[in-house]
Order: structure tokens, then sequence, then C-alpha cells
């Protein structure tokens, strides 16, 4: 299966994203292994840029609950979508030059609180508690 890769974004659309999200705890600012810019929160995706073709440009991916995506998408459709490729991901695409700042840090702090469940089972995962482990027997 061939990946299709859209046009990459203006440097800056991203900076935006970039300053809101990094104002909120544990988040950190990375790239994806095609070196487009996402934000994690215990290496966990937050929000990108979309990559891939069938995303109209200078779209943001953010992770969202599949009910607040199609919510977001009848409200605003002028703003909010999703492709058929993103469809089966818990996201919500997201048209940058058509969303407000205050909404944008909203989005991003419904995606930080969506990721506490995988930071959570990632502090818990078989490496961590033996290592855990073996820190508490020294």
């Amino acid at each position: 299966m061939t990946r299709r890769l859209a046009k990459q974004s203006p440097p800056g659309a991203f900076e935006i994203v970039k300053a809101l999200g990094l104002a909120l705890p544990d988040v950190e600012a990375s790239t994806k292994y095609d070196g487009s810019p996402v934000l994690k929160r215990g290496g966990s995706f937050m929000a990108g840029l979309a990559t891939h073709s069938s995303a109209a440009p200078d779209t943001l991916v953010v992770r969202a609950l599949y009910e607040e995506r199609d919510w977001l998408i009848e409200d605003a459709p002028e703003t909010y979508y999703v492709t058929d490729y993103y469809r089966r991901h818990p996201v919500v695409l997201v048209r940058l030059s058509r969303i407000e700042r205050d909404a944008l840090r909203d989005l991003l702090c419904v995606s930080w609180r969506l990721t506490e469940e995988k930071v959570r089972k990632r502090g818990r995962s078989p490496r961590h508690r033996a290592s855990t482990a073996m820190r508490s027997r020294a």
C-alpha cells in the first residue's frame, strides 16, 4: 500500500498550535517519522499537521472522541471535517485558517485530557513495573 502525503504546510502554520500546546503540563513538541510536527503528552499523540493527501493544506489532526468529532463537524463544517482516511481514528481535522485561538486552545485541552488514559497505561507497562520493582528492592 502506497502512502500519499499532502503538500507540506508553510513554516509557521504549526507555531500557534505549538505555543498553545506547550502551555499545557507534560506536553512536548516532536516530529513524526516524515518530519511533520506533532504535540505529544507522555509519548502519546495529541495533535499534528495532517500529512495525508486527503486533508486540505494547513490542516491540524487533533485527538477527539468520535461523538465529539461528529458534533464539531455538524456545528462548524467550515472549520472541522474528517476524510475517509482519518475516519477510523479518534481524531478530527481542523482547518487552521478557520479556527479562533480560544477554540484551538479548548480543542487542545480536550485532546490533552483524552491522552490521560494512554499515558496511564504506558506508566503501567510491564517494563515500567519491572524497573519500579528493581528500584524498590535496592
